[in-house]
């Protein structure tokens, strides 16, 4: 059985839209979730989500409480992770059209308003309530369903 993989989120909200990624080579879901990934040992889970976003999106962030603990696994190949979702604050950067992510890994960036995530695939489900609402909140265990 493999280790649980450690992984870091952001939620940014930026005049009341929250930035979402996909994270699809050549967009080939079309599922979206908060920019992130995993945790480098010996760096802050801040100081490595800082970097993380910057990444993915080109935009830097101050990280803030967390929001959610989040996990999930695939049962068939024993893969387990656990996502810490924390509040972010835009500090500069736009989402230019031609930025590309470094890694190859983001293929598109957008900021959501509440009314536009009913349109969306989405995970995890709770993203919304993190996002907008109060307090800490925590999904148990989940199968990974793309």
């Amino acid at each position: 059985m493999m280790q649980p993989r450690l992984a870091v989120r952001a939620l940014i909200l930026h005049r009341n839209r929250l930035l979402l990624v996909n994270a699809w080579p050549e967009g080939s879901s079309d599922l979206w979730g908060a920019p992130g990934g995993g945790v480098v040992a010996g760096q802050s889970l801040p100081d490595n989500l800082i970097r993380e976003v910057a990444e993915e999106t080109g935009l830097h962030v101050a990280v803030h409480e967390p929001r959610l603990v989040n996990e999930f696994h695939d049962p068939a190949s024993g893969f387990h992770q656990v996502d810490i979702f924390f509040r972010c604050t835009l500090l500069s950067g736009d989402l230019l059209p031609d930025w590309r992510d470094p890694e190859g890994i983001v293929t598109r960036r957008h900021f959501f308003s509440r009314t536009e995530l009913a349109s969306v695939r989405f995970k995890p489900g709770s993203l919304p309530g993190a996002a907008w609402g109060a307090g800490i909140g925590y999904d148990p265990l989940e199968p990974i369903q793309f």
